[in-house]
């Protein structure tokens, strides 16, 4: 069931969304060669502890850290560990935190110093289609024209849209209804109203769209190994058009 959310139920979203935005800045502005995910994770953790609020992900389903930290073919749910950083690591960094009764959600993937041209095209192009994604959320558009902007831009740029994973509402609860693919038919799907408040966030492969899930139950990586980008924005649908509640 979609939940509308009140002017209210709003305002606490954003509150929500704008931590974990920053917190999200604060683990981005740590990737660098020489740095252990684990130690970005205590950061990112720390942060969000200090500002009275509790991370999204931290126990989780059982999940042991407090935010998602997934380095080169690693789409998404990277456990912060022990691995070092590298020069010319793309590091995808997904982040929630839970305050007063409502969940922000975000990600973005950030370079370890100089990176390859590949791995630049493929930021660039998975950013962009977020940014087409939410130009798409707009009241009385579909589900669905949310889910085609993001896959034609990324596919006419050579790229694959992983199909297990998708976007999702976002309110008291991380994972509401609908869920919002990174593919589909444009005009179909949950028609978007005011009030709606979802997470878009394109899971993008350079190489083919297939995946496999590590022993560990949690981190999914691409299938052929090919690079992986990851960016997530949690939306409101408003009359006047899609406003990012987790924008700095």
């Amino acid at each position: 069931m979609v939940i509308v959310k009140t002017a209210t139920e709003l305002k606490l979203l954003r509150e929500a969304g704008r931590l974990s935005a920053e917190a999200l800045r604060v683990g981005g502005e740590a990737v660098a060669p020489g740095v252990t995910t684990r130690e970005i994770d205590k950061l990112i953790h720390d942060f969000i502890v200090f500002n009275g609020a509790t991370p999204s992900f931290l126990n989780y389903e059982g999940y042991p850290a407090s935010s998602c930290i997934s380095v080169n073919d690693e789409i998404i749910h990277g456990i912060p560990g022990d691995r070092v950083i590298v020069e010319g690591d793309i590091v995808s960094i997904d982040v929630g935190a839970y305050l007063e009764g409502y969940h922000g959600d975000n990600a973005a993937t950030f370079p370890a110093g100089k990176v390859s041209a590949e791995a630049q095209r493929l930021m660039d192009a998975t950013r962009e289609g977020l940014e087409k994604g939410i130009a798409a959320a707009v009241s009385g558009n579909r589900i669905g024209d949310i889910s085609n902007a993001v896959q034609t831009y990324c596919e006419e740029r050579g790229y694959s849209v992983v199909r297990e994973y998708v976007g999702h509402g976002v309110g008291r609860q991380m994972h509401e209804d609908p869920e919002v693919p990174n593919y589909g038919k444009a005009g179909h799907g949950v028609r978007l109203v005011p009030g709606m408040v979802i997470a878009i966030e394109p899971m993008i492969n350079a190489g083919d769209r297939h995946v496999r899930q590590d022993t560990n139950g949690w981190t999914v990586r691409t299938a052929d190994g090919s690079l992986a980008a990851h960016f997530e924005n949690t939306i409101a649908i408003t009359k006047d058009g899609p406003v990012i509640m987790t924008a700095l």
